[in-house]
């Protein structure tokens, strides 16, 4: 007797109300689910239901048994579906979307390791410096640097990033160097508009907050265009490390204030809550944020 199929043909009999109703439900002829309950009952030794002209009613066993006999259905079942998606080939879309910058430097040559381990997943990549509703946009997975609103979105922190002032030494030899925030009101800076959320010129003095902004020289709409413009010797900008790590390294750019910079910003890879969290999504999830995390920590 195949212990898990008299199992189910039990389970369908109670819920359908009747051995006919159950046998429906299976599409089984009656007598064959009448006798696997029945054979059921013989190789445990006791009685599971009640017959009468009225229905079917569990006997004190039969509640016992109904019980472990879901639990252990639905047991196996996840089982099952586990087993098969994680040895099976990932397939299908994925949505993603980060920030322009970040996105091009760091997120896409992970993702395009990930579709060479799994070619028959299609990647749409949206990189904007916008934040796109998840709901709305039908994102998957979203790359976010910031502090997060309260949400039920679920949220992996996989690094943090500064908040960076700079100039070319150009622009510092010509207007020179400030040595305290309040001296940026009497220097140049580059602008933006048109972002969703803007860099903001904030300092940490004695453990309080205040902003103090140059004046603006020049108002882009690119975190690129800004760049460029700073590398050009045209002002100061604000920005975030990653996108000027080559620039400071390089030292066509020159860090400033650092002892009055701010908090770094998390940087946290969010997803839709879901149980289960498709494959496909929970594999990407774990691969970028390995690899994101180990990029960030350099």
């Amino acid at each position: 007797m195949d212990r898990f199929e008299a199992m189910s043909v039990l389970l369908a009999v109670v819920e359908a109300g009747s051995l006919s109703a159950g046998a429906r439900r299976l599409r089984s002829p009656l007598a064959t689910v009448s006798r696997k309950v029945a054979d059921l009952e013989k190789h445990l030794g006791v009685r599971l239901l009640l017959r009468s002209r009225s229905g079917l009613a569990l006997t004190e066993e039969g509640r016992a048994f109904v019980a472990a006999s879901r639990r252990i259905l639905e047991a196996l079942n996840a089982a099952e579906k586990q087993a098969s998606s994680d040895h099976g080939a990932l397939r299908g879309g994925l949505h993603v979307t980060a920030p322009i910058a970040f996105g091009e430097r760091h997120l896409l040559p992970i993702a395009l390791e990930f579709l060479k381990e799994q070619p028959e997943i299609d990647l749409r990549l949206t990189l904007a410096d916008r934040q796109l509703s998840l709901a709305e946009e039908h994102v998957d997975v979203a790359l976010r640097i910031g502090h997060l609103a309260d949400s039920a979105l679920i949220a992996t922190r996989v690094g943090a990033v500064r908040r960076v002032i700079c100039a070319s030494p150009e622009y510092l030899a010509r207007q020179g160097v400030p040595r305290r925030p309040d001296d940026l009101a009497q220097h140049d800076g580059i602008s933006f508009q048109g972002f969703a959320i803007s860099p903001e010129w904030r300092y940490r003095r004695d453990g309080a907050a205040f902003t103090v902004e140059p004046r603006s020289k020049l108002s882009v709409n690119t975190t690129e265009a800004a760049i460029q413009a700073a590398l050009a010797g045209i002002g100061i900008i604000r920005v975030l490390s990653y996108q000027i790590s080559e620039e400071l390294r390089s030292g066509a750019l020159q860090e400033l204030l650092t002892e009055f910079a701010p908090a770094p910003l998390p940087v946290n890879v969010i997803h839709h809550p879901a149980d289960p969290l498709p494959q496909k999504v929970r594999c990407f999830l774990d691969w970028i944020s390995l690899r994101l995390r180990a990029q960030m920590a350099l």
